[in-house]
């Protein structure tokens, strides 16, 4: 059997790079991780998907995708625009494909819009058609909400329901609203009738709750606040760490003397933390604003890069990690305010003490459950060494 052979299901993520909604949007960050990323993860994660593709004609989507494992077909300009439909750079994947001599039996079409799709959920899609059991499938929450619109004179109008009729949830039939998060179809029934429904149709219901689609800032926002409680704590096996001093080695506190000098109190415990780190051969960093004594003696004491008194931490870290031959995407930055916000965005791993800015929050792949100066770097230790 060749390769080709054994691509019976691909998934195709449509992501152009022209969103005006929210800019940038297919590689903003939920979760710490950009949402072509989490889709291609889901699709990787539901272990039934042979190749996962991304169609885009934006390189920073692109970067962002291959860097999840997925391959990458450039979509043309004249099918990139705000009119241009999903299901013709779906199609013009699928022929992209063909021409390498890729012919799926199954095509998964994934939004990458979509930041929470369940795996399994998808898997159980896929099988559905696979198996025969259907033509297509989509996701779809379960609903009991009672919908309206405005008739021609603006007055509200019932769709679907008996406006004088209020009958108790358990009561009432439920309707099931499309997520648009993934399409199953078999691809020759796509070919044939050029658009995602067709022959027999399935419903796969998903969790209400993972159900979010972003088109716009707001959703953006909620989305990331979900994060860390829709999806599941994951290993963390970064092999590199970058920590800030204030606010994550200290509780941001500083007492300060008569003659002006600085105090801060810090946690052995995050000592333990650093020095495990040092004995299992991680390489780490501290990364401060501040430019203080206290900072560079406590990075002495821990026995640890430091570099402080820096106002482009992400340029900073840029130029180190390039010195220092460390992959980006296998470091580990923790942080707490704003000013962490450009060195989070460069690394695979941006991580938050529990108390941090809620701009942190959002922007982070992981939050601890320690608060800084409290034991989060110690945290954040036990979790890499774990993930070993």
């Amino acid at each position: 059997m060749t390769v080709t052979d054994a691509v019976e299901t691909v998934a195709i993520i449509p992501a152009r790079g022209g969103s005006k909604g929210v800019p940038g949007k297919n590689v903003a960050r939920v979760g710490g991780i950009p949402l072509v990323a989490r889709a291609v993860r889901a699709a990787r994660d539901s272990g039934v998907i042979d190749l996962v593709v991304v169609s885009t004609d934006d390189e920073a989507i692109a970067s962002a995708a291959r860097g999840a494992g997925a391959r990458v077909v450039d979509r043309p300009a004249q099918i990139s625009g705000d009119t241009a439909t999903s299901e013709s750079a779906v199609l013009h994947a699928l022929d992209a494909l063909g021409a390498d001599g890729i012919t799926p039996r199954v095509t998964v079409f994934l939004q990458a819009t979509s930041p929470f799709i369940p795996s399994d959920v998808l898997a159980d899609a896929v099988a559905l058609v696979r198996d025969g059991r259907a033509d297509c499938a989509f996701s779809a929450r379960e609903s009991y909400e009672f919908v309206w619109r405005r008739d021609a004179d603006g007055a509200a109008a019932a769709i679907g329901h008996d406006a004088a009729r209020r009958p108790r949830r358990q009561d009432r039939e439920p309707h099931y609203v499309e997520t648009g998060a993934f399409y199953v179809f078999t691809t020759e029934g796509f070919r044939k009738a050029g658009h995602r429904f067709f022959g027999r149709t399935e419903i796969v219901e998903v969790p209400a709750g993972s159900s979010i689609e972003i088109d716009d800032p707001d959703q953006l926002r909620v989305a990331q606040a979900l994060a860390r409680l829709v999806a599941p704590a994951e290993p963390v096996t970064a092999t590199v760490v970058v920590t800030d001093f204030d606010g994550v080695h200290t509780d941001d506190s500083a007492w300060v003397d008569a003659a002006g000098t600085e105090h801060v109190r810090v946690s052995r415990s995050d000592g333990m933390g650093v020095a495990l780190l040092r004995r299992a051969g991680v390489p780490m960093l501290i990364l401060s604003t501040e430019q203080n004594a206290v900072v560079r003696a406590r990075a002495e004491k821990l026995r640890v890069d430091v570099v402080h008194g820096v106002e482009d931490k992400a340029s900073v870290l840029r130029e180190w990690a390039l010195e220092s031959g460390v992959d980006l995407a296998d470091i580990a930055y923790l942080g707490n305010d704003v000013n962490d916000l450009p060195a989070m965005a460069l690394v695979g791993w941006p991580i938050a003490v529990a108390d941090a800015h809620a701009e942190v929050l959002a922007a982070a792949r992981v939050v601890l459950t320690r608060r800084g100066g409290d034991g989060a770097v110690r945290e954040l230790a036990d979790r890499i060494l774990a993930a070993r």
